[in-house]
């Protein structure tokens, strides 16, 4: 699922080529893509773009007459940038949106189509779309340990948590863990005032860092590429590999559709954290975005 990271520099390549801009015309292919009815679709075209931003792993375009077209992309959506017309017909494409200046097209891969666009009308119902958590490159240490404390969770849980932090998945918070040195599965109410600095300090280093490689990866073109998996992460998606710090086999924990890796030479004291032994806590206690999609 794209996080915090790739949804920004999407963002930060939407700006110039469709503020200012007029949408003209929508194509959806997909039939479970767009969510809502009122208002229709149809409404926004010839509108004029107004702006573009995130909201938490959301992508929203305002329009003219208070309009808002806000995507989720998902486990697999992805978006693309065509300087031409583009068609719906390739085989994941969910939808195609005509500007003046060019075409974006969503696409996603595989058979399970959760991607969603939400066509809404007034800042009340913009909000509504919001989980609330806070940005955590803007977070104060005391407005993060206020949002890390509110409830009694793992580690894992509570950064993944829309409600608590705004654009963390299941892959970023793989590496701010490993980053700060902690379990995936300790308590958050655990934890100590030195190690709840140091995490919310790995949380900022670790989303700059990734900010950095991919706006340089993207080079002023369109983000291409995007996954939850890249050759410069730490711990995420490389089970068995070695980690960079110390050299141990980096270790996985496998639950519903998701998966959480870590060090157990920097994380867990050198203990490996069986599945099975964790079914029953992480039944209850899992990233939500490991449990099904939101709406």
């Amino acid at each position: 699922m794209p996080e915090l990271p790739d949804v920004a520099v999407y963002v930060e390549a939407l700006r110039p080529r469709v503020e200012g801009k007029r949408f003209r015309r929508a194509r959806v292919a997909g039939p479970f893509f767009l969510r809502t009815y009122e208002p229709p679709l149809e409404e926004c075209e010839g509108k004029q773009v107004t702006g573009v931003r995130r909201v938490g792993k959301r992508i929203v375009l305002s329009l003219e007459a208070d309009l808002f077209l806000v995507f989720h992309l998902m486990i697999a959506g992805r978006l693309h940038w065509k300087e031409g017309a583009a068609g719906t017909g390739g085989r994941n494409v969910l939808a195609t949106f005509a500007f003046e200046s060019g075409t974006l097209v969503v696409t996603e891969a595989g058979s399970k189509k959760r991607a969603s666009l939400h066509v809404v009308r007034g800042v009340e119902e913009l909000r509504r779309l919001d989980p609330g958590g806070i940005e955590p490159l803007e977070a104060s240490l005391d407005e993060f340990r206020a949002a890390l404390l509110r409830e009694n969770h793992t580690l894992k849980r509570a950064l993944s948590d829309p409600r608590l932090f705004s654009g963390i998945g299941n892959a970023y918070s793989d590496e701010i863990l490993h980053r700060a040195r902690l379990s995936p599965l300790g308590m958050t109410r655990k934890l100590g005032d030195d190690e709840v600095a140091g995490l919310h300090r790995a949380t900022r280093e670790v989303l700059n860092a990734a900010l950095d490689r991919l706006r340089e990866e993207a080079a002023g073109g369109f983000p291409e590429g995007v996954t939850a998996f890249r050759t410069w992460m730490s711990v995420h998606g490389r089970y068995r590999k070695t980690c960079p710090v110390c050299g141990s086999p980096v270790q996985r924990i496998r639950y519903a559709e998701n998966e959480t890796n870590y060090c157990p030479g920097c994380q867990t004291g050198g203990r490996i954290l069986a599945d099975r032994s964790l079914s029953r806590l992480l039944k209850d206690d899992w990233p939500p975005e490991a449990l099904g999609p939101r709406p």
